[in-house]
């Protein structure tokens, strides 16, 4: 079996939280390098007085979280999401990846990146692939690039599917963190009138705009690079968030003023562990969850706003 290593470099006073974001990516652990506390550890564990002079030359003020993707497992959607994830923390990472260079990277992972159905109505297709559309469905093209959402993650596909179920024509719709533009090519696809996306890194707001011309929605899709709602305007009758806990939970406190009357808040991204946390924060915000989802450990609410 052919793996990929990847590892990411933090200050080690982040290397809880990022070897947390790490847990999530892999199910069957992680190896953390970290050379912090060295000197002080060595002499009661190991039983050592002297310590190899190249391990002391070691950086002290970073760690290094090493993780291993196999092949087949989409080790570029793991990347991507490792890299927005962490910078959703506020976490200023370095993500390296191993054992295949920049330009088979770029290509081997398309193999595994296959036409997949979702719901009753949608189909995700890669821009290098041909879909045989015997039942008439509506074929979102993506080339992701290098930002988050091919539509293979369960945070994705559970947006995905419940833009399925909800969009029913003419909505509005803001994605916040829209990484590769998924959600918001989907929902107009489905029938939305139109959209906007926003995220915070600038690749990921031009990876959105080139996907939404492959699908020929220019016109209907709007793409803001800056943090959160910082940069947006009026009022929409869905909104989608597949974030991290922490941020949904921030956005739980204001996010009304951009809904319309009896508009979805849809939030995802959110690890089981954390999320009765976002549970308890929709719940003080007024947010009546109307539906739950639950795919690999991930959770995904429907949810509106009680006026």
């Amino acid at each position: 079996m052919d793996w990929t290593e990847i590892i990411i470099s933090v200050e080690a006073a982040f290397s809880d939280t990022a070897a947390a974001i790490a847990n999530m990516v892999v199910p069957y652990g992680i190896y953390i390098e970290d050379y912090s506390d060295m000197e002080e550890v060595a002499p009661e564990i190991a039983h050592i007085d002297l310590i190899d002079e190249e391990l002391l030359k070691k950086d002290k003020t970073r760690v290094n979280i090493h993780l291993y993707i196999a092949e087949e497992e989409n080790a570029f959607e793991a990347v991507a999401f490792l890299r927005e994830r962490l910078r959703a923390e506020g976490i200023d990472a370095k993500v390296e990846k191993t054992s295949v260079n920049d330009k088979e990277w770029a290509e081997n992972w398309k193999k595994y990146f296959k036409p997949t159905e979702i719901g009753k109505r949608l189909a995700i297709c890669p821009s290098w692939e041909n879909y045989d559309n015997r039942e008439n469905r509506k074929i979102l093209k993506i080339d992701p690039g290098a930002a988050f959402g091919t539509g293979t993650h369960a945070t994705t596909s559970m947006c995905l599917e419940v833009l399925d179920e909800y969009i029913e024509g003419g909505e509005t719709i803001l994605d916040v963190g829209c990484g590769s533009g998924i959600l918001s090519i989907a929902g107009v696809l489905l029938g939305a009138k139109n959209a906007i996306g926003v995220d915070i890194d600038a690749q990921s707001v031009k990876v959105s705009r080139e996907n939404a011309e492959m699908n020929d929605l220019s016109g209907k899709t709007e793409y803001i690079c800056g943090n959160l709602t910082d940069k947006v305007d009026g009022k929409f009758s869905v909104v989608c968030a597949n974030i991290v806990a922490d941020v949904i939970i921030s956005l739980c406190d204001g996010i009304d003023k951009y809904m319309e009357e009896d508009a979805l808040f849809i939030c995802s991204g959110i690890i089981d562990l954390r999320a009765d946390e976002v549970k308890a924060a929709l719940d003080k915000n007024g947010f009546v969850i109307i539906k739950e989802c639950v795919k690999e450990n991930w959770n995904a609410f429907v949810t509106r706003k009680v006026r």
